[in-house]
């Protein structure tokens, strides 16, 4: 059984606590796309969790975790979350992780072009809202083949350093040249690449051959990703996407088993709209700054990979519509309904009004979208804690009568409901 976890909006959906909960019933979980530019907040028995390049399910112990080949993976980065993980008690080893041998290594002169171009752009306001860590830069020089990868740590040969010296000379004509840079060393990269090979050459293998022989053995894989199908690379809002595809129907190639089909896809949703990052957001346009105050207070919003405030407003029913239809969803979990729990009133955004007067319910790209005014309908609030419910029956109606108006608005079931941060602050319908 091969099921994939996706966010279906800007990202920030709460897909780190779903997997958690769901892979319960899984063997394995594996990240198929992305790097540490985003983070997964997971919240259990053992404390708070927020995780940016390992597969949610490292925090249960029965789990392998695997991290496929369409990753872009910062070894510094991953060796500092693993053992901060591990001073919390999670085991970590070469038993329940497996880091492809084909995934991309972010070098540190990714994240450093990266900071000198958002800083670039950020004076004439053209930046991009970039994390800052490397993942545009890192994704680009693979397509350019300017990269090295996993597997090559296990060899550190003079075939890899030959590639690494033409890759910095490369790299030193833009970091000198346009940003007037100290030049990267190549003794230093060498010396960087070495240390993490000790590191990690007994967890580097070929994923997806392992992830082949599971499937035939009858393992049951989940597939997770990072951010939503509104920042995939191809049907997100281009250019404030991520550099990677996000989209469930990636899962089975960037996890290493291109042959294999998706069983199930399951989206994730919040019950209210964020994000992070530029980019047009037309769900923000629909709250005064006062309202979106309180929500992005009641809901804590803040970026789990950076601590940037996240832009908020109400649920947009039209672009998750097409996130639904983007991720191909069989069913959808929706989370964070009780950050809903202090309104009087719940706003939706229903519609789309363009310039020329037109309301429209299918989500437009480039001038259309830029340009749109959010059409707003609100249901009665529930007022009151839900934090307890853990059957659709202890839920007030009103909740119930929200919930059941998604469902039909984004013509895809609701199946989990997340009423807290807990692992077993959920309720399990349709079922």
């Amino acid at each position: 059984m091969l099921t994939a976890i996706t966010g279906i909006n800007w990202g920030d959906e709460g897909k780190g606590r779903m997997v958690d909960l769901i892979s319960q019933d899984y063997d394995i979980v594996a990240r198929y796309q992305g790097g540490n530019n985003a983070g997964h907040t997971v919240k259990n028995e053992r404390g708070k969790f927020v995780l940016n390049l390992l597969p949610s399910g490292i925090l249960r112990p029965n789990v392998v975790c695997v991290m496929g080949n369409g990753m872009v993976i910062d070894p510094h980065h991953l060796d500092g979350e693993i053992n901060n993980l591990r001073e919390h008690g999670i085991s970590i080893t070469p038993d329940n992780l497996k880091i492809s041998d084909r995934a991309t290594i972010t070098m540190p002169y990714h994240v450093d072009q990266d900071g000198l171009e958002e800083a670039r752009l950020a004076k004439t306001g053209a930046q991009f809202g970039s994390t800052k860590r490397g993942i545009a830069y890192t994704y680009g020089d693979k397509y350019m083949k300017k990269t090295l990868r996993m597997g090559d740590l296990l060899h550190l040969d003079d075939s890899v350093k030959k590639r690494l010296v033409t890759m910095v000379d490369s790299k030193n004509l833009v970091m000198e040249g346009s940003y007037h840079s100290a030049p990267i060393s190549v003794d230093e990269m060498w010396a960087w690449l070495e240390k993490y090979a000790a590191i990690f050459k007994d967890y580097i293998c070929d994923a997806g051959q392992y992830l082949a022989d599971a499937d035939a053995a009858g393992k049951k894989v989940l597939f997770e990703a990072q951010l939503g199908a509104l920042r995939d690379i191809d049907f997100g809002i281009y250019p404030y996407t991520t550099s990677s595809n996000v989209i469930g129907a990636y899962a089975p190639i960037g996890a290493g088993i291109p042959g294999h089909k998706l069983t199930n896809s399951i989206g994730v949703m919040k019950a209210y709209s964020s994000c992070v990052g530029d980019g047009p957001f037309v769900t923000e346009l629909a709250m005064t700054e006062e309202e979106k105050h309180a929500l992005r207070e009641a809901g804590h919003e803040y970026g789990a990979a950076t601590g940037r405030p996240r832009r908020v407003g109400p649920i947009d029913l039209v672009a998750s519509h097409y996130g639904v239809f983007c991720q191909g969803c069989d069913e959808v979990a929706l989370t964070l309904l009780d950050v809903l729990d202090y309104m009087e009133k719940i706003p939706m955004v229903t519609g789309y009004k363009l310039t020329d007067g037109t309301i429209t319910k299918r989500f437009p790209m480039g001038m259309a979208l830029d340009t749109a005014q959010p059409v707003v309908e609100y249901l009665p609030g529930w007022h009151c804690d839900i934090t307890a419910a853990r059957k659709w029956e202890d839920l007030p109606q009103e909740a119930r009568d929200y919930v059941e108006y998604l469902e039909k608005a984004i013509g895809c079931k609701i199946t989990y409901i997340s009423v807290g941060a807990e692992r077993e602050a959920y309720i399990h319908h349709n079922v």
